[in-house]
């Protein structure tokens, strides 16, 4: 199954998808500019390999859910994230706030 649904986050606007895999849940919230996702991301891949394309993403380990996701620190984020002012440990949601 796939849900996509808009959220609200101090009156910003973000799309959440959720798809369920075999024996997981691929989670991602999203605008414009960038996302966070759970651990299915590869922060390095985007800072090694596609660093060009300037990604600004950041990836939490361990959620099951969307509101899991949105409350869950960042384990990492890209490099295109930090300059954003999004670090590693900062709340799902706070990062998403950062990407306006």
């Amino acid at each position: 199954m796939v849900e996509v649904f808009p959220i609200t986050i101090e009156n910003q606007h973000f799309i959440a998808i959720s798809v369920q895999l075999p024996k997981t849940t691929l989670l991602v919230v999203k605008n414009e500019k960038g996302y966070i996702m759970c651990g299915a991301l590869d922060i390095s891949l985007l800072n090694e390999k596609l660093k060009d394309r300037k990604i600004i993403a950041g990836r939490a380990v361990g959620v099951k859910t969307i509101e899991q996701l949105l409350n869950a620190p960042l384990e990492s984020v890209t490099f295109e994230a930090e300059s954003y002012g999004i670090y590693k440990g900062m709340i799902g949601k706070d990062a998403l706030l950062k990407m306006n």
